[in-house]
Protein backbone atom coordinates (compact mmCIF):
# COMPACT_ATOMS: atom_id res chain seq x y z
CA UNK A 1 0.00 0.00 0.00
CA UNK A 2 1.22 3.32 -0.95
CA UNK A 3 2.08 5.70 2.26
CA UNK A 4 -0.76 8.23 3.60
CA UNK A 5 0.93 11.21 4.16
CA UNK A 6 -0.03 13.14 7.65
CA UNK A 7 -0.02 16.48 8.69
CA UNK A 8 0.01 16.88 12.52
CA UNK A 9 -1.10 20.28 14.45
CA UNK A 10 -1.27 20.94 17.72
CA UNK A 11 1.32 17.54 18.27
CA UNK A 12 2.68 18.03 21.64
CA UNK A 13 5.18 15.41 22.13
CA UNK A 14 4.01 13.05 19.72
CA UNK A 15 1.47 11.11 21.53
CA UNK A 16 -0.92 11.13 18.43
CA UNK A 17 1.81 10.79 15.86
CA UNK A 18 3.64 7.95 17.09
CA UNK A 19 -0.29 5.97 17.05
CA UNK A 20 -0.44 6.83 13.57
CA UNK A 21 3.34 5.29 12.62
CA UNK A 22 2.77 2.49 14.71
CA UNK A 23 6.30 0.25 15.32
CA UNK A 24 6.63 0.55 19.04
CA UNK A 25 5.95 -2.33 21.56
CA UNK A 26 3.98 -1.24 24.69
CA UNK A 27 3.92 -4.30 27.84
CA UNK A 28 5.13 -7.37 25.67
CA UNK A 29 2.50 -6.37 22.85
CA UNK A 30 3.75 -5.23 19.09
CA UNK A 31 1.79 -2.56 17.31
CA UNK A 32 3.35 -2.90 13.66
CA UNK A 33 3.97 -0.13 11.35
CA UNK A 34 1.12 1.50 9.48
CA UNK A 35 1.51 2.96 6.30
CA UNK A 36 1.85 6.27 6.86
CA UNK A 37 4.47 9.37 6.70
CA UNK A 38 4.51 12.59 8.33
CA UNK A 39 5.61 15.27 6.38
CA UNK A 40 4.49 17.97 8.44
CA UNK A 41 4.38 18.78 12.17
CA UNK A 42 3.82 21.51 14.35
CA UNK A 43 3.53 22.69 17.94
CA UNK A 44 3.84 26.25 19.70
CA UNK A 45 5.20 24.81 22.88
CA UNK A 46 9.05 24.39 22.76
CA UNK A 47 9.27 21.64 25.58
CA UNK A 48 7.38 19.62 23.85
CA UNK A 49 8.76 19.55 20.68
CA UNK A 50 12.10 19.39 22.07
CA UNK A 51 10.73 15.44 23.19
CA UNK A 52 9.12 15.05 20.11
CA UNK A 53 12.45 15.38 17.97
CA UNK A 54 14.65 13.15 20.23
CA UNK A 55 12.13 10.64 19.38
CA UNK A 56 11.39 11.21 15.32
CA UNK A 57 13.08 11.37 12.66
CA UNK A 58 10.92 13.74 10.80
CA UNK A 59 11.38 16.84 12.57
CA UNK A 60 8.63 19.13 14.23
CA UNK A 61 8.26 22.87 13.71
CA UNK A 62 8.26 24.92 16.65
CA UNK A 63 5.37 27.58 15.58
CA UNK A 64 1.77 29.17 15.91
CA UNK A 65 -1.02 27.45 13.90
CA UNK A 66 -2.20 30.71 12.86
CA UNK A 67 1.46 31.54 11.09
CA UNK A 68 1.43 28.51 8.83
CA UNK A 69 1.42 29.43 5.33
CA UNK A 70 -0.68 26.99 4.45
CA UNK A 71 -0.26 27.09 0.28
CA UNK A 72 3.43 26.27 1.17
CA UNK A 73 2.63 22.97 2.93
CA UNK A 74 3.81 19.62 1.84
CA UNK A 75 1.32 17.42 -0.19
CA UNK A 76 -0.70 15.17 2.52
CA UNK A 77 -3.57 12.99 2.60
CA UNK A 78 -4.68 13.41 6.23
CA UNK A 79 -4.72 15.92 8.67
CA UNK A 80 -4.55 14.83 12.82
CA UNK A 81 -4.37 17.44 15.82
CA UNK A 82 -6.51 18.27 18.99
CA UNK A 83 -7.40 21.77 19.16
CA UNK A 84 -8.04 23.50 22.54
CA UNK A 85 -11.76 23.79 23.33
CA UNK A 86 -11.79 25.72 26.46
CA UNK A 87 -12.50 29.20 24.52
CA UNK A 88 -15.84 28.67 22.37
CA UNK A 89 -18.34 31.05 22.44
CA UNK A 90 -22.01 30.98 20.82
CA UNK A 91 -22.91 34.35 19.22
CA UNK A 92 -26.61 35.66 20.02
CA UNK A 93 -27.12 35.44 16.26
CA UNK A 94 -30.49 33.63 14.18
CA UNK A 95 -29.22 31.09 13.98
CA UNK A 96 -26.77 31.15 16.63
CA UNK A 97 -22.72 31.23 15.62
CA UNK A 98 -19.58 29.39 16.80
CA UNK A 99 -17.27 32.33 17.43
CA UNK A 100 -14.02 31.82 20.65
CA UNK A 101 -13.48 34.17 23.56
CA UNK A 102 -9.62 34.08 23.13
CA UNK A 103 -6.15 33.30 21.18
CA UNK A 104 -7.22 29.35 22.01
CA UNK A 105 -10.75 29.21 20.35
CA UNK A 106 -9.05 30.48 17.37
CA UNK A 107 -6.93 27.47 16.54
CA UNK A 108 -9.73 25.42 15.53
CA UNK A 109 -11.12 27.91 12.82
CA UNK A 110 -7.14 27.69 11.73
CA UNK A 111 -7.51 23.35 11.42
CA UNK A 112 -10.56 23.93 9.47
CA UNK A 113 -9.29 26.64 7.14
CA UNK A 114 -6.54 24.18 6.11
CA UNK A 115 -9.00 21.63 5.69
CA UNK A 116 -11.02 24.34 3.60
CA UNK A 117 -7.63 25.09 1.45
CA UNK A 118 -6.05 21.96 1.28
CA UNK A 119 -8.91 19.64 1.16
CA UNK A 120 -6.74 16.50 2.70
CA UNK A 121 -8.55 12.88 1.89
CA UNK A 122 -9.37 12.52 5.57
CA UNK A 123 -8.71 14.08 9.29
CA UNK A 124 -8.81 13.09 12.60
CA UNK A 125 -9.35 15.50 15.80
CA UNK A 126 -9.04 14.85 19.21
CA UNK A 127 -10.44 16.60 21.99
CA UNK A 128 -11.60 16.20 25.94
CA UNK A 129 -15.09 14.58 26.84
CA UNK A 130 -16.13 18.22 28.30
CA UNK A 131 -16.07 19.06 24.55
CA UNK A 132 -19.44 17.59 24.35
CA UNK A 133 -20.98 19.60 27.42
CA UNK A 134 -19.17 23.09 26.09
CA UNK A 135 -20.89 26.09 25.98
CA UNK A 136 -24.20 23.98 27.69
CA UNK A 137 -23.85 21.50 24.64
CA UNK A 138 -24.37 24.54 22.45
CA UNK A 139 -20.99 24.22 20.54
CA UNK A 140 -20.40 20.62 19.73
CA UNK A 141 -22.87 20.30 16.71
CA UNK A 142 -21.58 23.42 16.09
CA UNK A 143 -18.50 22.21 15.44
CA UNK A 144 -19.10 19.09 13.94
CA UNK A 145 -21.22 21.39 11.46
CA UNK A 146 -17.89 23.89 10.65
CA UNK A 147 -16.11 20.22 9.98
CA UNK A 148 -18.91 19.51 6.97
CA UNK A 149 -18.96 23.16 5.57
CA UNK A 150 -15.21 22.58 4.77
CA UNK A 151 -16.72 19.73 2.67
CA UNK A 152 -16.45 16.66 5.23
CA UNK A 153 -18.88 13.54 6.01
CA UNK A 154 -17.83 13.76 9.81
CA UNK A 155 -18.96 10.96 12.24
CA UNK A 156 -17.51 11.08 15.87
CA UNK A 157 -17.58 8.45 19.25
CA UNK A 158 -16.79 9.19 22.62
CA UNK A 159 -14.01 6.67 23.37
CA UNK A 160 -12.35 5.23 26.74
CA UNK A 161 -8.50 4.64 26.06
CA UNK A 162 -8.99 1.65 28.68
CA UNK A 163 -10.87 0.13 26.29
CA UNK A 164 -7.46 -0.32 23.72
CA UNK A 165 -4.68 -1.46 26.38
CA UNK A 166 -3.77 1.48 27.69
CA UNK A 167 -4.23 1.22 31.58
CA UNK A 168 -5.68 4.36 32.32
CA UNK A 169 -9.90 5.66 32.29
CA UNK A 170 -9.35 8.67 29.96
CA UNK A 171 -11.99 9.63 28.03
CA UNK A 172 -11.77 11.19 24.32
CA UNK A 173 -13.92 12.33 21.95
CA UNK A 174 -12.74 11.32 18.19
CA UNK A 175 -13.88 13.28 15.07
CA UNK A 176 -13.03 11.89 11.91
CA UNK A 177 -14.14 13.19 8.52
CA UNK A 178 -13.64 12.19 5.11
CA UNK A 179 -14.08 14.08 1.49
CA UNK A 180 -15.69 11.15 -0.24
CA UNK A 181 -19.02 10.12 0.80
CA UNK A 182 -17.38 5.98 0.28
CA UNK A 183 -14.84 5.97 2.49
CA UNK A 184 -17.13 7.40 4.94
CA UNK A 185 -19.26 4.56 4.71
CA UNK A 186 -16.38 2.28 4.78
CA UNK A 187 -14.99 3.53 8.25
CA UNK A 188 -15.94 1.90 11.59
CA UNK A 189 -14.54 2.82 14.89
CA UNK A 190 -11.80 0.27 15.92
CA UNK A 191 -13.31 -2.74 18.06
CA UNK A 192 -12.62 -2.54 21.80
CA UNK A 193 -10.39 -5.56 23.75
CA UNK A 194 -12.47 -8.18 25.91
CA UNK A 195 -11.81 -6.96 29.79
CA UNK A 196 -9.50 -9.96 30.59
CA UNK A 197 -7.26 -8.50 27.93
CA UNK A 198 -7.24 -5.09 29.11
CA UNK A 199 -4.11 -3.40 31.16
CA UNK A 200 -4.14 -1.85 35.00
CA UNK A 201 -2.25 0.50 36.61
CA UNK A 202 -0.01 -2.90 38.13
CA UNK A 203 1.28 -3.41 34.91
CA UNK A 204 3.22 -0.12 34.53
CA UNK A 205 3.88 0.66 37.94
CA UNK A 206 7.70 0.48 38.76
CA UNK A 207 8.46 -0.50 42.12
CA UNK A 208 11.99 0.53 42.45
CA UNK A 209 10.29 3.55 42.82
CA UNK A 210 8.82 3.30 45.73
CA UNK A 211 12.37 3.97 47.04
CA UNK A 212 12.55 7.55 45.42
CA UNK A 213 11.78 9.86 48.64
CA UNK A 214 11.32 12.40 46.57
CA UNK A 215 7.88 11.28 44.75
CA UNK A 216 6.75 11.05 48.59
CA UNK A 217 4.48 13.70 50.22
CA UNK A 218 5.24 15.20 52.88
CA UNK A 219 3.69 14.37 56.84
CA UNK A 220 2.25 17.45 56.87
CA UNK A 221 0.71 17.57 53.53
CA UNK A 222 -0.39 13.75 54.81
CA UNK A 223 -2.67 15.53 57.72
CA UNK A 224 -3.63 18.07 56.14
CA UNK A 225 -5.73 16.16 53.66
CA UNK A 226 -6.93 13.20 55.93
CA UNK A 227 -8.33 16.27 58.10
CA UNK A 228 -10.87 16.76 55.06
CA UNK A 229 -10.55 13.43 53.33
CA UNK A 230 -14.08 12.18 54.36
CA UNK A 231 -15.99 15.24 53.54
CA UNK A 232 -14.05 16.32 50.47
CA UNK A 233 -13.03 12.86 48.94
CA UNK A 234 -9.31 13.83 48.38
CA UNK A 235 -6.14 11.70 48.74
CA UNK A 236 -7.20 9.12 45.88
CA UNK A 237 -4.90 6.36 45.99
CA UNK A 238 -5.44 4.25 43.22
CA UNK A 239 -6.13 0.57 43.48
CA UNK A 240 -3.04 -1.46 41.43
CA UNK A 241 -6.15 -4.07 39.41
CA UNK A 242 -7.53 -1.30 38.20
CA UNK A 243 -6.71 1.04 35.70
CA UNK A 244 -5.60 4.33 36.67
CA UNK A 245 -7.64 7.83 36.86
CA UNK A 246 -7.65 10.05 34.23
CA UNK A 247 -3.63 11.77 34.10
CA UNK A 248 -3.56 15.48 33.17
CA UNK A 249 -0.74 18.22 32.60
CA UNK A 250 -1.11 19.07 36.37
CA UNK A 251 0.96 15.65 37.62
CA UNK A 252 4.06 18.14 38.10
CA UNK A 253 1.92 19.69 40.67
CA UNK A 254 -0.43 16.77 41.83
CA UNK A 255 -2.17 17.19 45.44
CA UNK A 256 -3.48 15.07 48.01
CA UNK A 257 -6.11 18.07 48.11
CA UNK A 258 -7.31 17.20 45.04
CA UNK A 259 -8.73 14.35 43.25
CA UNK A 260 -5.08 13.56 41.60
CA UNK A 261 -4.46 9.92 41.28
CA UNK A 262 -1.88 8.77 43.29
CA UNK A 263 -0.18 5.94 44.86
CA UNK A 264 -0.27 4.35 48.70
CA UNK A 265 3.09 2.51 49.55
CA UNK A 266 2.40 0.99 53.09
CA UNK A 267 1.00 4.10 55.26
CA UNK A 268 2.88 6.13 52.83
CA UNK A 269 1.38 8.31 49.70
CA UNK A 270 3.24 9.27 46.48
CA UNK A 271 2.90 10.46 42.97
CA UNK A 272 3.69 8.93 39.66
CA UNK A 273 7.32 9.17 38.57
CA UNK A 274 8.00 10.26 34.85
CA UNK A 275 8.45 7.24 33.31
CA UNK A 276 5.46 5.78 35.56
CA UNK A 277 3.27 8.85 33.77
CA UNK A 278 4.40 8.19 30.14
CA UNK A 279 3.41 4.00 30.80
CA UNK A 280 0.27 5.10 31.94
CA UNK A 281 -0.07 7.00 28.71
CA UNK A 282 1.29 3.61 26.82
CA UNK A 283 4.11 5.40 25.68
CA UNK A 284 6.74 2.82 25.19
CA UNK A 285 9.52 2.54 27.83
CA UNK A 286 11.98 3.25 24.58
CA UNK A 287 10.12 6.87 23.72
CA UNK A 288 12.90 9.43 25.30
CA UNK A 289 11.91 12.33 27.64
CA UNK A 290 15.03 13.42 29.36
CA UNK A 291 15.59 16.62 26.77
CA UNK A 292 13.63 18.43 28.98
CA UNK A 293 13.05 18.98 33.00
CA UNK A 294 10.29 16.70 34.75
CA UNK A 295 8.16 19.46 35.07
CA UNK A 296 7.92 20.17 31.61
CA UNK A 297 8.05 15.90 30.96
CA UNK A 298 5.24 15.71 33.33
CA UNK A 299 3.23 18.53 31.66
CA UNK A 300 3.72 17.06 27.95
CA UNK A 301 2.81 13.11 28.87
CA UNK A 302 -0.32 14.22 30.66
CA UNK A 303 -1.74 16.36 27.45
CA UNK A 304 -0.59 13.22 25.31
CA UNK A 305 -2.96 10.95 23.37
CA UNK A 306 -2.02 7.57 24.31
CA UNK A 307 -0.29 5.92 21.09
CA UNK A 308 -1.52 2.48 21.90
CA UNK A 309 -4.77 3.80 21.22
CA UNK A 310 -4.23 6.13 18.66
CA UNK A 311 -3.06 3.37 16.40
CA UNK A 312 -5.86 1.47 16.71
CA UNK A 313 -7.82 4.07 15.38
CA UNK A 314 -5.20 4.51 12.54
CA UNK A 315 -5.90 1.05 11.51
CA UNK A 316 -9.28 1.81 11.35
CA UNK A 317 -8.75 4.33 8.44
CA UNK A 318 -5.86 1.77 7.06
CA UNK A 319 -9.21 -0.62 6.38
CA UNK A 320 -10.51 2.51 4.80
CA UNK A 321 -7.98 2.63 2.42
CA UNK A 322 -7.28 -1.26 2.21
CA UNK A 323 -10.86 -0.61 0.43
CA UNK A 324 -12.29 -3.14 2.27
CA UNK A 325 -14.13 -1.48 5.50
CA UNK A 326 -13.05 -3.29 8.60
CA UNK A 327 -11.07 -6.10 8.17
CA UNK A 328 -9.50 -8.63 10.72
CA UNK A 329 -6.49 -7.40 12.29
CA UNK A 330 -3.68 -9.95 11.72
CA UNK A 331 -1.83 -11.61 14.64
CA UNK A 332 1.03 -9.94 12.48
CA UNK A 333 -0.23 -6.80 12.69
CA UNK A 334 -0.79 -6.87 16.86
CA UNK A 335 0.95 -9.64 18.65
CA UNK A 336 2.91 -10.57 22.02
CA UNK A 337 6.37 -11.32 22.53
CA UNK A 338 5.11 -13.93 24.94
CA UNK A 339 2.63 -15.76 22.27
CA UNK A 340 0.82 -14.85 19.20
CA UNK A 341 -2.85 -13.10 20.64
CA UNK A 342 -5.78 -14.57 18.82
CA UNK A 343 -8.62 -12.62 17.29
CA UNK A 344 -11.08 -13.59 19.97
CA UNK A 345 -9.44 -10.83 22.40
CA UNK A 346 -11.96 -7.97 20.62
CA UNK A 347 -14.85 -7.41 22.02
CA UNK A 348 -17.24 -7.05 18.81
CA UNK A 349 -17.90 -8.85 15.78
CA UNK A 350 -16.72 -7.75 12.08
CA UNK A 351 -19.25 -4.68 11.00
CA UNK A 352 -21.20 -5.04 14.35
CA UNK A 353 -21.05 -1.17 15.01
CA UNK A 354 -22.65 0.74 11.84
CA UNK A 355 -20.90 3.81 11.38
CA UNK A 356 -24.12 5.67 12.09
CA UNK A 357 -23.58 4.78 15.83
CA UNK A 358 -22.47 8.59 16.64
CA UNK A 359 -23.34 9.62 20.06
Amino acid sequence: MEKIKVASLFCGCGGMDLGILGGFSFLDTEYEKNPFEIVYSVDNDPYCTQIYNENFEHKCEVKDVRDINIKELPDFDMLIGGFPCQSFSISAQNPPRLGYKDERGMLFFEMVKILKERKPRFFIAENVKGLLSANKGQAFPMIIKEFEDAGYNVTYKLLNAWEYGVPQKRERIIIVGFRDIEDYRRFFFPRTLLKDKRKVLGDVIMHNEDNNENLYFSEKAVLGMMAVREKMNKGRAMNLNEPCNTISAHLAKVSLNSTDPVLMVGERYRRFSTREAARIQAFPDTFKLDKVSQIRQYKAIGNAVPPVMMWHIARSVVNVVANQGRIEIKTSSLKSHKKERQLSIWEEEINAEPIASVI
